[in-house]
């Protein structure tokens, strides 16, 4: 079975995350969505984007203060870049917490299912034969990210599973989980299911940089 091509725009959802309901033969192991805080720094870089707009207005700013001029002259040096600062990054502030509100990842006991997009919805059904190597980024208080690797030819464009993507790998994108919670217990529960899928054993890497072809399928690993 390929996964290329598998996307489906919908409405209605019949299951929560599923474009369909699941067979009788198969049933959710886990289900969650990124976490909106977690998600806005690590895959919006909202950190970055505050200091970067902080060193703006301390730039614009400065004459007034090194020159003892008063709070007015300080308030009028900033009078246009500190509104744009307080939009832009609430705007990516909004984004990502409607990412997070409207993606929904789920793991069967044969599948892996992104369901993406804000304004049109899509869901990427990934059978766990198909996944080659699953790799870990830990983030903050116990949230991270797990990279899928698929099989072969096997690809999904970019642009359709941004942000729940590996940063670029353009050629061939990774889908990615990104900013969930527990991620170690999800990743052990995707093991798990994985290894019942294909009948194979995916054991721990040490080493995230390791070649996927170079080691057994579905390595879990810190990246």
């Amino acid at each position: 079975m390929s996964v290329e091509n598998l996307g489906h725009e919908y409405e209605f959802e019949p299951q929560y995350g599923l474009p369909e309901r699941l067979p009788a033969n198969e049933y959710i192991l886990w289900q969650g969505s990124p976490d909106a805080a977690a998600l806005a720094v690590s895959a919006f870089h909202l950190r970055k984007l505050v200091l970067y707009f902080g060193l703006l207005v301390l730039a614009c700013a400065w004459q007034a203060l090194v020159s003892g001029a008063g709070v007015l002259a300080v308030l009028q040096s900033v009078k246009w870049i500190g509104p744009l600062a307080v939009v832009a990054l609430a705007s990516v502030w909004t984004l990502a917490w409607m990412t997070a509100r409207t993606t929904v990842y789920t793991l069967t006991n044969k599948r892996m299912v992104l369901r993406l997009g804000i304004v049109l919805t899509v869901a990427f059904n990934l059978p766990l034969r198909r996944i080659a190597a699953a790799d870990i980024r830990a983030l903050d208080e116990g949230f991270g990210d797990i990279t899928l690797a698929l099989q072969g030819e096997d690809r999904i464009a970019w642009v359709h599973l941004w942000p729940s993507v590996r940063p670029w790998r353009i050629q061939k994108p990774e889908p990615t989980l990104r900013a969930i919670a527990d991620v170690h217990t999800v990743a052990d529960q995707l093991r798990s299911a994985w290894s019942q899928a294909t009948g194979l054993e995916g054991t721990p890497s040490s080493q995230a940089s390791v070649g996927r072809s170079k080691v057994p399928p579905l390595q879990v690993s810190p990246a």
